[in-house]
């Protein structure tokens, strides 16, 4: 059997073990765990790794991403991501997706090798971080020379289908040195017209449906969860000064 006549590989995006089981009975070959998938996922738990794992018997990739925002990373949350790949390993993971950027938009090489060195015999994924570089074909090389075996991308646009002619130079352009995987709004509606156009052999899929929980909403007028910001690359994070403020007001209560 040839790769064209080999059948395509599809990866479902998961956060949840009812997810996971869910994926593998549909037929897909692999998991991509996230938590957070509304900021774009973030790295499960420990627990959520160890029982999904268990739960299927298909390969399991997990997303190594400490927050949501931008793939710009400190070096304690390069630290974190180190660690986690370490975790995910230990407990059972087939595989891992990592991304980082430098702040001039490059691949931030340095922490893809540490990472991958961290991964040791577990398959690396690079994620759609990669779609931010300034320079696609040169990216995919680096990742390559880096020891990345994957490159998940929509050809530098928001969806696969709209960048499936970059994808399809990409996917010349590995060769044989890595996989180009399409993903980024792959639908039933449009796969046939991907798979054939660019020539990839893995997509990566969510395909979920809106489900509601048993807990009556007895209060429709209270809500937890908080809007994503507009900005791609911002996210929330804790202020010193308002903490200090705030526990100065406490102390003066008393």
């Amino acid at each position: 059997m040839t790769t064209e006549d080999a059948p395509i590989l599809v990866e479902a995006c998961v956060d949840s073990v009812a997810s996971a089981v869910a994926a593998e009975r549909g037929g897909a070959s692999r998991l991509e765990l996230c938590a957070a998938l509304f900021d774009g996922g973030t790295t499960p738990s420990a627990g959520m790794i160890a029982a999904c794992t268990e739960a299927v018997s298909i390969p399991v990739f997990v997303m190594i991403r400490p927050r949501g925002g931008g793939f710009i990373y400190s070096e304690a949350e390069r630290d974190v991501m180190r660690r986690d790949v370490v975790v995910a390993r230990e407990l059972g993971a087939d595989g891992v997706a990592i991304g980082g950027l430098r702040p001039d938009g490059v691949i931030d090489l340095a922490l893809v090798r540490r990472l991958v060195e961290s991964a040791q015999d577990l398959g690396v994924t690079f994620h759609r971080a990669f779609d931010l570089t300034p320079d696609l074909e040169a990216s995919l090389a680096s990742l390559a020379d880096a020891g990345v075996h994957r490159v998940l991308t929509a050809g530098g646009a928001s969806t696969a289908a709209d960048g499936v002619r970059t994808l399809a130079k990409l996917v010349r352009k590995a060769d044989s040195r890595l996989t180009v995987m399409a993903g980024g709004g792959v639908r039933e509606e449009n796969v046939r017209t991907l798979v054939s156009v660019s020539g990839v052999r893995e997509v990566h899929v969510r395909l979920t449906r809106l489900t509601h929980s048993d807990e009556a909403a007895a209060r429709r007028d209270l809500r937890v969860r908080n809007p994503l910001p507009d900005d791609e690359a911002s996210w929330e994070e804790t202020d010193e000064q308002r903490v200090r403020s705030f526990v100065r007001t406490l102390t003066a209560m008393r």
